[in-house]
């Protein structure tokens, strides 16, 4: 036993030893593969934890940083950080209650912490969407630079499901290369934090108010005892001073009007408070209560997955002042509406009633999750009839502003004006019904102060915040060395990709979409000298994470040919970059062929099933019967792995 006790103490040490002097990475393991869903200052703070909770007890059992575990001591306290970082939602949440509460001394109130700018948070971002397996192997393999059967053993000694796949994928990551120098560079250290105190004075406010709550309901639970009241009886106020302080206009946050410009955050809460009405506490107050207590007359609607209940906290103030009608002069005065625009977390809430009083009022919801200089950009000013031209309200950072129609690629994009209270003049709008004959969309350019050079595309789908539309290019066309990021749908090719496809974003309106990407994933050559294919899949990414993909053959003439569509699914997007499709063709001579096409990886196909035929390369063309019959796709990949066509419920791997 006493032998047993000196080895468990030395283990300890040596785990000591290596949790101190890898402290930075091992938190940057911690940090990345934690749920995003925490948010930064939580995030953070449970990395911390999880890395000073890894130390082993000595004679606690089985030493996970003893001589038998992989990578010995310092494999033994990966595994004790992944195996926190990687646990189920019911044990990071009891993980995170320890982080909160009780406080351990030196007591240091309304401080929020965050990685500084790049760094780990960048990488975070770029593995946003991906499985937590995939996260940590990405750290581990590509950062800290271990190999990929330690990793596996890793992943697995920490419970991971399927370690292989979660290896694979991670290399699948596509990465800037600088970043990954940067943040593989000696001198970064991942253990740094930034922190900033929230509003004191709001906070000393709210104490106040709160110990006056407390002391209200000790005040009103005296009275009920010395009643006789029972003891279960509810004693709070529905709503008491706490709830009356977020609902003060006179506590909304503004920010002030150049925090854009001086700041690692570009997204809404760089936002400062805009409008002719943000000192009209009627309207604030009108809009805060109609999102607190629902009254009779309020229209509300909610982007899926979207929260609708009143907020926790103070929301953030946008926008409020009043916003013609479509029409010009007298018509459009009568028909202009006041319009409060809040930020409340992960969403902005939009309110709207009419600019003479509250009739008509409206409250709609639209999810925001880690928007950024492109998803951040606009906010459309109100609900409208069908083909009604919009208002926008641009964020700060915007520095021109046009509009194109997405149907005719060769077209010029038309200035259009903005006041200086970044409210665009009217700009036409797609039509939800009737014929599709143009798409209008906003073309925007970014301050140099944020990016150089740097316009995008943005489409309203009818609700507050429109939808960015990108594009990837052929993998064998030009610039095909950085053709799996997506680009800016900005130049001809893009255009060109666009204008078969941008109709079909009628199908997508109210949808709690985020952004569209065209991909352009393989070229055929048409049998019969039919010319040349091009296969697309277009995504559209939700807010949540998940996205629809519908998967065409570009036809050189004529419309796009439906291949096959999935619903929430990776497919065709950051971790679904391995691709395979097939469809039946009927050449211009009359005769049927089966053609397939498979993503940059793709290294071989073989049809089984009613056609058989196999070819090496990214494509196959082989004749079919007139007669539709069932047919499997396989793909063979560069790495030696396998994928099946994409089919309906979003499958495409084995």
């Amino acid at each position: 036993m006493a032998t047993s006790q000196r080895f468990g103490s030395t283990a300890v040490e040596q785990a000591e030893a290596v949790l101190v002097e890898h402290y930075p990475h091992l938190v940057r393991l911690a940090y990345v593969s934690l749920p995003g869903s925490l948010g930064r200052h939580t995030r953070v703070l449970l990395a911390h934890r999880v890395v000073q909770r890894a130390l082993p007890r000595a004679g606690g059992g089985p030493d996970p940083g003893g001589p038998d575990s992989p990578g010995g001591p310092l494999g033994g306290v990966r595994v004790r950080v992944l195996r926190a970082a990687l646990a189920p939602a019911g044990r990071a949440r009891a993980l995170l209650a320890r982080v909160g509460w009780p406080a351990a001394p030196p007591f240091v109130w309304g401080l929020r912490f965050w990685p500084p700018a790049g760094g780990i948070d960048e990488a975070a971002r770029l593995l946003e969407g991906a499985p937590a397996p995939v996260r940590a192997a990405f750290v581990l393999h590509r950062l800290d630079g271990l190999p990929e059967e330690a990793v596996v053993r890793l992943l697995g000694a920490a419970g991971a499901a399927d370690p292989a796949d979660g290896v694979r994928e991670a290399l699948a990551v596509p990465v800037d290369a600088e970043l990954l120098s940067a943040l593989r560079a000696p001198e970064f250290d991942s253990s740094v934090v930034s922190t900033r105190p929230t509003d004191l004075l709001r906070r000393r406010r709210r104490v106040r108010a709160g110990w006056a709550g407390v002391a209200a309901v000790a005040l009103i639970g005296g009275v009920l005892a010395a009643d006789g009241s029972p003891a279960g009886t509810p004693t709070a106020p529905a709503a008491g001073p706490v709830a009356a302080g977020v609902l003060d206009p006179a506590r909304l946050l503004r920010v002030p009007a150049e925090a854009w410009a001086d700041t690692a955050r570009v997204d809404f809460t760089a936002w400062p408070a805009r409008g002719a009405r943000t000192a009209d506490r009627s309207l604030l107050a009108r809009a805060l209560g109609a999102w607190a207590a629902r009254p009779g007359g309020v229209t509300v609607t909610a982007a899926p997955g979207t929260a609708t209940d009143p907020p926790a906290h103070h929301p953030h103030l946008l926008y409020a002042g009043n916003v013609p009608g479509p029409a010009s002069g007298a018509a459009g005065a009568e028909a202009a509406r006041a319009v409060v625009l809040l930020l409340d977390g992960d969403r902005v809430v939009r309110y709207t009633e009419a600019a003479a009083g509250p009739r008509g009022r409206t409250l709609d919801f639209a999810r925001t999750d880690e928007a950024g200089v492109t998803t951040a950009a606009a906010l459309a000013l109100g609900p409208r009839a069908d083909g009604e031209p919009a208002r926008y309200l641009l964020a700060p950072w915007i520095a021109g502003a046009g509009t194109r129609d997405l149907l005719r690629p060769g077209d010029a994009t038309t200035a259009l004006a903005v006041g200086a209270d970044g409210v665009t003049a009217p700009a036409a709008v797609p039509r939800a019904a009737g014929p599709c004959d143009a798409w209008p969309a906003l073309e925007l350019t970014s301050s140099a102060r944020i990016v150089e050079k740097h316009s995008f595309v943005l489409a309203d789908l009818g609700t507050p915040t429109p939808v960015h539309l990108t594009y990837t290019p052929l993998p064998d066309g030009p610039g095909a060395v950085a053709a799996r990021q997506p680009r800016e749908a900005t130049g001809s090719a893009a255009r060109a990709a666009w204008a078969p496809v941008a109709c079909r974003l009628r199908e997508l309106r109210g949808g709690g979409v985020r952004a569209v990407n065209v991909w352009d994933f393989a070229a055929s050559e048409l049998p019969d000298g039919a010319g040349r294919a091009v296969w697309t899949c277009t995504r559209a990414s939700g807010w949540a994470g998940p996205g629809d993909v519908l998967v065409q053959l570009r036809l050189p003439a004529g419309p796009p040919q439906d291949v096959t569509r999935a619903r929430s699914t990776a497919a065709c997007g950051r971790f679904g970059q391995h691709l395979l499709a097939g469809t039946r063709w009927r050449s211009p001579a009359g005769r049927w062929y089966l053609l397939a096409a498979g993503s940059r990886e793709v290294a071989g196909i073989t049809a089984s099933g009613a056609v058989r035929a196999e070819a090496n390369g990214r494509t196959l063309t082989a004749p079919a019967a007139a007669e539709a019959a069932p047919v499997s796709l396989t793909g063979r990949l560069v790495s030696g792995g396998r994928i099946t066509a994409l089919d309906g419920a979003g499958g495409g791997r084995d």
